[in-house]
């Protein structure tokens, strides 16, 4: 099969042949049609985060099971699926206490192997790791069945593959980690593909002052139309001072952090009221830190929280998004501005270095 390989930081990616094994017990092959390209793979290749080389990034992707290994009985060839880089064993301490994207089985795939050190994937002769889990940049991938969820036939798979990380983040950050009420405030920072997801919830969760902030014009305008109350730029307006003045000088409710900064989130902590909570969804890089106020912070009960994808339970919550783009209330199709063939890979990654967009999705069949 054709993959694109990250060989090291700042370098382009080479589209090559490599080669796949076939699922073992408990594991699916799946033929990938189409994978989103996030920020948190250009981290790797800036070396914000880090990896073993060579590897295999991707890990929003849609496609369609091809064979099954031994032991598989909930998946079969021919059915169209997510992947999702947080699978979950559902037996574990974190899985019992409702922290799937915790699961302590899997935990270790995030490395780039699996627990005896394999990876299913060899380039000219060589191990390649599995970049975020699913190596999805590439026309295959070998998983743990718990990393595919199944999706209806008639969904298209450039709209579903967002689902896997950018919209079950930006929804699951809403309804799962924050549990935003009705008629609370928020603020937005960064308005890409998982902000927008925000805001989308935010809507749906029934807040009624939504402020989204990015540099990016476009995209405050691609804000308002699914919902924001408040669009700004947060280089030109002191986020923190219109969150207040928007809500009787009391601050937001709840501040969301889709750009992955400490300085941001710091920013958002002021711009959150007392008692208020500020959720870092972005994903920063191995070095930021966040620097908190102490006294401030305990005094007034400032809540600020981790959220990884969202909080979410893919095999609960995939089919609950769904459920929403098909009644309307989630716009899934508006998040996928550009679609490339995988030989374009760098030119994707190029268009979210720009800005440009807000989710190029790569056609692994063209």
């Amino acid at each position: 099969m054709l993959a694109a390989i990250m060989t090291s930081v700042d370098a382009p990616l080479i589209v090559d042949e490599v080669e796949l094994e076939e699922p073992r017990a408990g594991e699916v092959l799946v033929d990938i049609a189409h994978c989103g390209v996030c920020h948190s793979d250009l981290h790797y290749l800036d070396g914000s985060l880090r990896t073993g080389l060579p590897v295999i990034l991707g890990h929003e992707a849609a496609g369609v099971v091809a064979a099954v290994g031994p032991d598989v009985a909930d998946l079969r060839p021919g059915d169209k699926v997510v992947l999702t880089m947080a699978p979950s064993c559902g037996r574990c301490y974190w899985c019992a206490n409702g922290e799937r994207t915790l699961c302590q089985r899997f935990a270790g795939l995030v490395g780039g192997a699996y627990p005896d050190g394999s990876t299913r994937l060899s380039w000219q002769g060589a191990p390649v790791r599995r970049g975020l889990v699913l190596a999805a940049f590439a026309q295959r991938t070998v998983v743990p069945v718990e990393a595919a969820v199944r999706i209806p036939d008639d969904m298209p798979t450039e709209i579903a593959a967002v689902i896997g990380c950018a919209v079950q983040t930006g929804v699951g950050a809403v309804l799962n980690t924050a549990r935003v009420p009705i008629g609370a405030s928020v603020v937005v920072s960064g308005l890409g593909a998982v902000g927008l997801s925000i805001v989308q919830a935010a809507v749906i969760a029934g807040a009624t002052t939504i402020l989204a902030a990015d540099m990016n014009a476009a995209r405050r305008a691609e804000a308002l139309r699914l919902g924001a109350t408040h669009v700004a730029d947060p280089v030109s307006e002191p986020i923190d001072k219109l969150a207040r003045s928007l809500t009787a000088g009391r601050g937001a409710d709840f501040a969301f952090d889709a750009v992955g900064r400490g300085a941001v989130v710091e920013t958002l902590l002021k711009a959150t009221r007392n008692g208020g909570t500020t959720v870092m969804v972005g994903i920063p890089s191995t070095s930021d830190t966040v620097n908190v106020r102490a006294l401030v912070h305990a005094f007034y009960e400032k809540k600020l929280v981790g959220c990884y994808l969202g909080s979410a339970n893919p095999h609960r919550d995939f089919p609950r998004i769904l459920d929403l783009w098909r009644a309307g209330r989630l716009d899934l199709a508006g998040l996928v501005t550009g679609r490339r063939p995988l030989a374009d890979v760098n030119l994707a990654l190029d268009d979210l270095r720009q800005g440009a967009g807000v989710r190029t999705v790569l056609e692994m069949d063209t």
